[in-house]
């Protein structure tokens, strides 16, 4: 079954699509085939958490794809969460242990199940 909820990442040097002045971002290129496989995978309306990485490293808000096609998907904002959720936090949550983000950090599109989307959200809200 496929998640309808992800985790994405921007390109180093890119803005990140909660601060896009157009209302919406596309994100395509992705290189690594597992992150693309995921990245096809991702279909109009499903939500979507952004990460941010460099000094940061923390799911910083919510996005939905508006639409998806061959690769290549544009997202929306949504809302920015009520507080960062760094790696850190994440990595000392044993329940997330499994996460493709704890285990292969560098994967820039990964899915997130609603067990992991739930507790991110609850981490987020303090």
């Amino acid at each position: 079954m496929r998640p309808e909820r992800g985790l994405a990442r921007p390109r180093a040097g890119r803005k990140a699509p909660l601060a896009a002045k157009h209302g919406s971002t596309r994100w395509e290129g992705v290189k690594n085939p597992l992150a693309a496989k995921y990245l096809r995978q991702v279909k109009a309306g499903d939500r979507i958490f952004l990460y941010h990485t460099g000094k940061e490293k923390a799911v910083v808000g919510e996005m939905r794809a508006k639409s998806a096609e061959d690769g290549v998907v544009t997202v929306v904002p949504v809302r920015r969460l009520k507080r960062p959720v760094t790696l850190a936090e994440i990595k000392a949550e044993k329940s997330l242990a499994g996460w493709e983000l704890v285990r292969i950090s560098r994967l820039s599109v990964m899915p997130v199940s609603d067990v992991i989307w739930k507790k991110i959200e609850a981490m987020a809200a303090g």
